[in-house]
């Protein structure tokens, strides 16, 4: 039986007792157990679990939301385990990374440990920041990168070229560069595309564009993209995933592109995605 590591969700008893319900479960299985309580999810914070996972984890469970869920995966691919599957538990609001309710929790887990499930790679994204040439921070991410002004800050100028060839000058409060998986989050709010995440792509949205013709579009994989901050950028961040990031100032350059690192997801043995999709959007 593979050794079992619960993240749960941060000052919440609730996830804590599923955490501790699921640890005795599972040791009256077989199974060696270890529990990790996440950090917060506010921005700025790392939200990484508060210890490394132990390396011989052969499976990761996540009780929370998709907050909590982006913390731990960062997590596990900075402990170099990203080839364990991930299983994520709906505790919180709508929740596309975190497909399963409570009530699913424990058939769910049989089938996983009988070794019943699918569980297929979702592509991640980097970033690389530069100023005056030098490197200042990288990035990785499941969802989505983006840069984006403070409320009363003015219309950043981003200038964006597409391996090495110039693309267009956005004027807009921001862009969001996602992976498939991060399409359903911040790049949809802003009228980006839904893509399936077994899709290799990269979707990049301008937020409130000022210019109606900047549009979403669709690059290639294997495709970089790079953008240059304009003179006017002020009060300008960058954040990963919603939780991590830093302020950025005219003129750096950030190079977005694929990760070499992907993780696995095991995908809900009840429902399929366009059940989940339909569910959470709730379409008719």
């Amino acid at each position: 039986m593979p050794k079992v590591t619960i993240i749960y969700k941060a000052k919440t008893p609730a996830a804590q007792e599923q955490a501790e319900s699921l640890g005795q479960w599972l040791a009256g299985r077989g199974s060696a157990v270890h529990l990790l309580e996440a950090k917060g999810g506010e921005p700025g914070a790392d939200n990484g679990a508060e210890r490394p996972l132990p390396p011989d984890t052969g499976l990761v469970v996540v009780l929370g939301g998709d907050g909590t869920m982006l913390g731990a995966v960062r997590q596990v691919v900075a402990c170099g385990l990203e080839r364990v599957p991930i299983l994520g538990v709906n505790l919180g609001g709508l929740g596309f990374l975190t497909a399963l309710a409570p009530g699913e929790l424990l058939p769910a887990m049989e089938k996983v440990l009988q070794g019943h499930y699918q569980a297929s790679p979702r592509l991640m994204l980097d970033a690389v920041v530069r100023r005056s040439g030098v490197q200042l921070a990288r990035f990785t991410a499941l969802n989505d990168l983006v840069i984006n002004k403070a409320a009363l800050a003015r219309i950043v100028e981003l200038e964006a070229v597409v391996d090495g060839r110039p693309l267009t000058t956005f004027q807009a409060d921001g862009l969001i560069v996602s992976t498939p998986t991060g399409s359903t989050a911040y790049n949809l709010s802003a009228g980006g595309p839904i893509c399936h995440p077994s899709l290799n792509c990269i979707v990049v949205a301008p937020i409130c564009s000022f210019t109606l013709s900047n549009r979403p579009l669709l690059l290639a994989p294997e495709m970089v993209l790079g953008v240059t901050l304009g003179k006017r950028a002020q009060e300008t961040t960058l954040t990963c995933d919603g939780q991590v990031g830093l302020e950025l100032e005219p003129g750096d350059e950030i190079r977005f592109q694929r990760s070499e690192h992907t993780v696995h997801l095991i995908q809900s043995p009840f429902k399929d995605y366009f059940e989940i999709l339909k569910t959470k959007l709730r379409w008719g």
